[in-house]
């Protein structure tokens, strides 16, 4: 069950400032060359002038020695780049997407999303780690052994019936029954905002019915982060005990998943944490305001050769709309849809306009005046 059976007693790396970084990566040299590719390895419809382009690096010094840079950044040109503490920021929308895809296509097995397999057994073997799970090779297939997070066919049955039979509010998730695929055990089709509503609430909800309970709490740990960790208020106290909790999970993810399921974007999950003590709320850097922006100015594009200008002639044409619209009375504005909730002649119905009587005006307008601290003196 566990990793690889030893006990890692060393400390955290220490994090590199920006300065430490350009110490490392001054010395690279970027060579921008283009790679010929041969004759004979081209296809007939190419052209005889197609090249690619490529990135070579070349260290400039030798006694620099092995680094985990390829090229150097064109930021660090900037004067100022390697005195920012946030250089990169880190996207908890794509990462939130990316981690959540890994989890639920290593519990259903999905083909092509799922992290275990042939190949991931095999490494296991190269690491000499877990023999338990090594693949058994028989006469005319080769057999995978369960591991614990391997769930069998009632329970993945009982995920996706769980998840289809969730009721959530209008504009809170996508249509989940025409996203569960109930035949072949699988999500079909979720966006980044389904992902995000499946890994802070639903898929907790969904695994309460896994075996093996020690996966369903390292998977509802990792939940609880996130969710926490898109808080739009956050205790800057509890940031140090929430660094502490996502390392703990990690390692017991670890214990439970095979090394293929620690990409990239399970290791940046460690770095959200320090981001928010720098840089303040996720909900202010994701992409998710960025996103919805882009896509209405791509539904602005007419002209596919001239999108710039398509894209500026709608962006002014609209900002002229809604200058003129303020001036004219029972005018909609543009861009704000009508709420389904509002009835024709309910109370919620903007198109019914009530103004008070002359009286009951004068008399407002007087009782404002009489509480105002700046109209005592006046007051007689």
């Amino acid at each position: 069950m566990q990793f690889n059976g030893k006990a890692e007693h060393r400390s955290a790396p220490k994090t590199l400032t920006g300065e430490d970084v350009y110490k490392k990566v001054s010395l690279l040299v970027n060579n921008f060359e283009k790679k010929v590719q041969p004759l004979a390895a081209r296809g007939k419809d190419m052209k005889k002038g197609s090249r690619k382009k490529g990135v070579k690096s070349v260290w400039v010094a030798a006694e620099m020695g092995s680094v985990c840079w390829k090229k150097k950044s064109i930021f660090f040109e900037l004067p100022y780049w390697k005195h920012l503490l946030i250089r990169h920021n880190l996207d908890v929308m794509h990462i939130e997407k990316n981690v959540c895809q890994s989890i639920v296509g290593t519990l259903l097995h999905v083909p092509g999303k799922t992290k275990d397999g042939l190949k991931a057994r095999l490494d296991l073997v190269d690491m000499r780690i877990r023999p338990e799970l090594a693949p058994m090779v028989e006469e005319k297939r080769t057999v995978l052994p369960p591991a614990c997070f391997t769930l069998g066919k009632n329970e993945k049955q009982q995920i996706c019936e769980s998840l289809a039979n969730m009721k959530v509010p209008i504009g809170y998730f996508s249509n989940i029954r025409n996203r569960v695929d109930r035949k072949e055990n699988r999500l079909l089709g979720l966006k980044s905002h389904d992902y995000h509503a499946l890994m802070q609430q639903l898929l907790p909800i969904a695994i309460r019915g896994m075996k093996q309970k020690h996966v369903r709490y390292v998977i509802t740990r990792l939940c609880r982060f996130f969710n926490r960790i898109c808080e739009k208020t956050i205790d800057p106290t509890s940031l140090e005990s929430l660094q502490t909790e996502i390392v703990t999970t990690i390692c017991l993810l670890e214990q439970y998943f095979p090394p293929s399921f620690f990409d990239i974007m399970v290791h940046l999950t460690v770095h959200l944490v320090r981001q928010v003590q720098l840089g303040g709320p996720v909900c202010n850097r994701w992409m998710y305001g960025f996103e919805r922006l882009m896509k209405i100015y791509k539904s602005s594009v007419r002209n596919r050769n001239r999108p710039e200008g398509c894209i500026v002639e709608s962006y002014i044409a609209e900002e002229a709309v809604e200058f003129c619209s303020d001036y004219v009375r029972d005018a909609d504005t543009i861009g704000v849809p009508n709420r389904i909730h509002d009835l024709d002649g309910g109370i919620g119905d903007s198109k019914v306009l009530k103004y008070p009587a002359a009286k009951d005006l004068l008399l407002g307008h007087r009782n404002v005046l009489e509480n105002t601290v700046e109209v005592q003196p006046y007051i007689r």
